[in-house]
Formats: C-alpha cells, structure tokens, sequence
C-alpha cells in the first residue's frame, strides 16, 4: 500500500511538474507576443533556462555523481569557447553576433549559452534513449534532433534579440556546423556514460519546440 502511494505521489509530481513547464511557457509566450511586456519577458530568457536545467537535474534517473558534473563542465566548457571562437572569427559557424536576450557576455559571447548547449545534449539525449539501437546511431538520432531545434529556433532569435546573422542570411554552414559540434558532445556524455533517462527532460524539449514553433509563426505573419 505504502509503495502504491509513493509511486502515485511520484506520477502526481511529474504531471505537475510538466503542468507547470505548460503553464510557464504559455505565460511566457503571452508577454513576449504583447508588446508592452515584450522587453521584460525577452530579460527573462536565462531566468527560464535556470529553471530548466534545475527540473532537470531533479528528475535525473541516478546519483548526480561527480561523473555527471564533470560531463557537464566540459560540455559547457567547450560549447561557450566554440561560440566564442565562433562569434569572433565567423569561421564556424558563419558571421553573426548576439544581442542582450541571453544575458551578460565574455568575449561577445554569453555566459548562458553554454547552459543553453548543456541543456538541448541531455534533452535530446534523453528522448533518443528510449531507442534500443546502438549508440552510434543514438548519438546521430540525438544531433539531428538539435539541429531540427536550431532551424526553428534560428526563425524567432532576432525577434527576441538573442542573435543576428549578417544580412539576416543564415548560412548552410552554421547547421552542419551545429550538427558536427552536437555530435561531439553527445559523444562526451556517452564517454562518460552518463544515463539520461528522465521524465521531464523530453517534456521540456518538446515544450519549448513548441513555443518557438508558435512564435516563429507569430512573427512571421506579423511582418
């Protein structure tokens, strides 16, 4: 009887907790779209991916050992100085700069974009987990995943003052360029074996597709 209630309070949680996130990002898509809390909710950005990355490390199947932290360190690591040597040289991922939606900035790059990175691996991760095939192949699945994010997500980025590309032309090289980077650090959680099974992760995932989705049409149709 004890166990039933437990793993029913758990269930509970979760279906709250995906509740929330709905919730949350329908707020956020409401104030974005209304052009008087526009500004205020685009400075909200980090503050969104903060809570984010929190559920997810709540709802990690497994200890947060120093395994896992490590992956993540390195994983940051190396995603922020790839976009740093990205934004400064143009040789990676085409000619671009941000804006201030995504926070303070090091070297014209900021600091919660590595977040950002960190946070679409183990998403992405852990919706291709439940696939019984072999890693290679996951890590693959997993990419592809990322990069169908960042077409969608390169749609709305002006709009919210996260990024601008040079013309407002977005080169083929930046996805194959997402694409190779992706590959890399899925490769990282998988040399580390990190387990990426989570409840929540997929659900925001395919949350904030969704809302980028809806405000790539907004602005679209709103030009």
């Amino acid at each position: 009887m004890m166990n039933k209630m437990v793993i029913n309070n758990k269930i509970l949680s979760i279906r709250n907790v995906k509740a929330f996130f709905i919730i949350f990002y329908l707020v956020g898509l409401a104030g974005i779209i209304y052009p008087g809390s526009q500004q205020l909710f685009i400075h909200l950005i980090p503050f969104a991916l903060i809570i984010s990355i929190v559920a997810i490390l709540i709802f990690h199947e497994g200890k947060i050992n120093h395994n896992i932290l490590l992956s993540f360190i390195i994983v940051y690591l190396f995603t922020f100085f790839t976009e740093v040597a990205g934004v400064n040289t143009g040789l990676i991922f085409g000619h671009y700069w941000y804006g201030n939606g995504l926070g303070t900035k090091l070297f014209n790059t900021p600091l919660f974009i590595g977040f950002n990175w960190v946070m679409l691996v183990y998403s992405s991760s852990s919706i291709v987990h439940i696939f019984r095939v072999h890693a290679i192949i996951k890590i693959g699945m997993a990419s592809l995943l990322m990069v169908l994010y960042d077409i969608l997500l390169e749609q709305v980025a002006p709009a919210m003052d996260m990024w601008y590309w040079d013309h407002n032309q977005i080169p083929l090289q930046n996805y194959i360029a997402w694409f190779v980077v992706a590959l890399i650090v899925h490769y990282i959680f998988v040399l580390f074996k990190i387990n990426t099974r989570n409840k929540i992760a997929p659900s925001i995932f395919f949350i904030q597709f969704v809302f980028f989705l809806t405000l790539a049409v907004y602005f679209n149709l709103s030009k």
